[in-house]
């Protein structure tokens, strides 16, 4: 079992930045893949980003590619989420996931999520 716990969400003028952490505990956390996903009201959650076990392979989704930063401290069993030049869009609740499967980073092959945190961005 592995419990997740984001934060560092809040509220933010477009062109800001803000950094998530994601905390974990339980078994070892550099066994898993780490992924932060979003989800905005009234819409489906969907991938941002996320890092391999050993911290050498990273994914972005399209949309955030190049403003936002994901990174993972395996001795501190925590991932990280930097966004910056945030925009109205970002706008969602963050939510950081966890696998054990080699299978990707979808919705279905996370194991573990947290509870999430809310990004506002204000236009």
């Amino acid at each position: 079992q592995v419990q997740l716990v984001e934060s560092g969400g809040g509220l933010v003028q477009a062109g800001g930045s803000l950094r998530l952490s994601c905390a974990a505990s339980g078994r070892t956390f550099s066994s898993y893949g780490m992924a932060w996903f979003r989800q905005a009201p009234g819409k489906e959650r969907e991938f941002v980003a996320a890092i391999n076990r050993s911290t050498s392979s990273t994914y972005y989704a399209d949309s955030v590619k190049g403003r936002f930063t994901i990174s993972r401290d395996n001795a501190k069993n925590t991932m990280y989420l930097q966004m910056n030049s945030l925009k109205p869009e970002d706008t969602a609740v963050y939510y950081c996931a966890a696998t054990s499967r080699r299978m990707g980073y979808s919705v279905q092959n996370m194991d573990y999520w947290g509870k999430g945190t809310l990004v506002t961005v204000s236009s």
